[in-house]
C-alpha cells in the first residue's frame, strides 16, 4: 500500500491559540499582508497585537461572497506593492484560499493566469509560497491545511483551482473560540460541509489508513456535536468538536479524494451565486442515498457498502446501525437545520443537463465509490431543486 500525506508545516489547535500568531509572524518577517473577510473589525485584537510587535501591516478586506479571479489579482497586486514577506489570512474558506494565492504569487513570477487550471495555463509553481499563517474563523472548509485555492470566474461561469504542494500554509491556526459568533445558518452550512469532508474521503476510492483514522474520529465528533452546536451556539465543547471535524476533513480531503457531493458543488458554485457549504449541505443526503443504492444494485459485494454501515454507527452512536439509519440521520439533521433547496439560488430543471456535463470530469467525482449514471446524477439534482 502506497500513499502520501502532506499538510501545513505547523498546526495550532485549541481555545486561545490565536495569541501565538503575532510572535510567529514576527519570526517570519516584518511586512505583514493581512487578508480579512467582510467584517475586518472582528480581527481588531489581532491587528493591535501585530502592531505591538512593530510589524508593518497592510490590511486587505475582500468583502462578502466567494473570491473571484479579479479579486485575487487585486490582492496580489496590493501585496506586491507592499513588498510583503508574510501573509496572514483571517476568515472562512474564501479568505484562506485567497491568502494561499497571494502567498504563492509573492514568490513566483508572472501573472495569476499562468498558474490557474481550466481557464489559465496551469503552469506548476517554481518556488515555495511566502510564509502564510491561515487562521480559520469557521468550522467547515479545512482550507487551512489544504494545498489548493478555489476561485470563481464569473466570466466563464466556472470555479477554478490554483494547486501546488508549495501552497501549503506555514502555520494553520484552528481556535474554536473564533467560531462562537457564527450565526445559525452559517453554523449549519459550514458544519455540514465539514461532515461531508470526513464522510466522502472515508468512502473514496483513494482512501488510505491515515485519512481513514481522521475521518472516523471526525464523523464520531460530528455525530455528537453537529446538532448541538446548531441548537446551543454557546456550547464550547460542541464548538471544539466541530472545529476538529473541520481540521480532520481538510487533512483528509487533501490526502485522499472526495466524491459526488463536491463533484457537483464545484461546478454549481460557478454557475450560481451559492455558498459552497450550502450546496454541500443540500446535496449530501441525496448523494449518500444514491451511492448506497447504486452500490447495492450494481456491486453488491463492494467493500464500500460496509463503510456506509460504519458511517451510520459513528454518526448515531448505535453499534447496530445500518447504512439506511445513517442516511436517515443525515436527512433529518438537514431538515432540522432548514437547509434550503437549490432553487433558492436560481437553479431550475433547465440547468440540470449543463450541471451534469460540467460535473462528470471533476476531480472529486472521480473519487466517488461508484461511477454514477447520467440518470442517477439527474435524479440527485432534480431532487435537490
Amino acid at each position: 500500500m502506497n500513499f502520501e500525506f502532506a499538510t501545513a508545516n505547523q498546526i495550532l489547535f485549541g481555545n486561545g491559540v490565536m495569541k501565538q500568531v503575532p510572535g510567529l509572524a514576527a519570526q517570519y518577517g516584518r511586512k505583514v499582508f493581512l487578508l480579512t473577510g467582510s467584517s475586518p473589525e472582528r480581527c481588531a485584537g489581532l491587528i493591535d497585537a501585530l502592531q505591538d510587535k512593530s510589524l508593518e501591516l497592510t490590511i486587505h478586506g475582500i468583502g462578502k461572497g466567494e473570491p473571484t479571479v479579479r479579486m485575487a489579482e487585486q490582492a496580489v497586486e496590493q501585496a506586491r506593492l507592499a513588498e510583503a514577506d508574510v501573509v496572514i489570512g483571517y476568515g472562512g474558506g474564501s479568505v484562506l484560499d485567497l491568502g494561499k494565492v497571494v502567498a504563492a504569487m509573492l514568490t513566483n513570477d508572472g501573472e495569476l493566469m499562468d498558474y490557474l487550471e481550466v481557464i489559465g495555463r496551469a503552469q506548476p509553481l517554481a518556488n515555495h509560497s511566502a510564509p502564510y499563517i491561515a487562521i480559520t474563523t469557521t468550522a467547515g472548509t479545512g482550507s487551512e491545511v489544504t494545498r489548493n485555492a478555489v476561485l470563481d470566474s464569473p466570466d466563464h461561469k466556472v470555479k477554478v483551482s490554483m494547486r501546488s504542494p508549495y501552497m501549503l500554509p506555514a502555520v494553520a491556526v484552528v481556535d474554536p473560540e473564533l467560531t462562537w459568533s457564527m450565526p445559525a445558518q452559517l453554523t449549519a452550512c459550514t458544519g455540514l460541509d465539514a461532515l461531508t469532508q470526513v464522510i466522502e474521503p472515508l468512502l473514496s476510492n483513494k482512501s488510505n489508513p491515515l485519512t481513514d483514522s481522521l475521518c472516523r474520529e471526525g464523523i464520531r465528533r460530528a455525530g455528537q456535536s453537529l446538532r448541538l452546536v446548531y441548537d446551543e451556539p454557546g456550547n464550547s465543547q460542541a464548538r471544539e468538536d466541530m472545529s476538529l471535524v473541520n481540521l480532520f476533513g481538510g487533512l483528509a480531503l487533501a490526502n485522499a479524494k472526495l466524491g459526488a457531493v463536491h463533484g457537483f458543488a464545484g461546478p454549481l458554485g460557478g454557475m450560481f451565486h451559492a455558498p459552497h457549504g450550502a450546496l454541500c449541505a443540500r446535496l449530501l443526503p441525496l448523494v449518500m442515498e444514491c451511492n448506497l443504492r447504486a452500490l447495492q444494485e450494481r456491486t453488491p459485494d463492494s467493500p464500500y457498502i460496509e463503510r456506509f454501515d460504519e458511517v451510520a454507527r459513528l454518526l448515531t452512536g448505535n453499534p447496530s446501525a445500518t447504512a439506511e439509519d445513517g442516511n436517515t440521520w443525515i436527512r433529518e439533521i438537514c431538515e432540522h437545520m432548514q437547509i434550503p433547496p437549490l432553487s433558492c439560488y436560481g437553479m431550475s430543471a433547465e440547468h440540470v443537463d449543463e450541471a451534469i456535463a460540467k460535473s462528470k470530469n471533476s476531480s472529486s467525482m472521480k473519487g466517488n465509490p461508484i461511477e454514477l449514471t447520467e440518470a442517477e446524477m439527474k435524479d440527485i439534482l432534480n431532487r435537490a431543486l
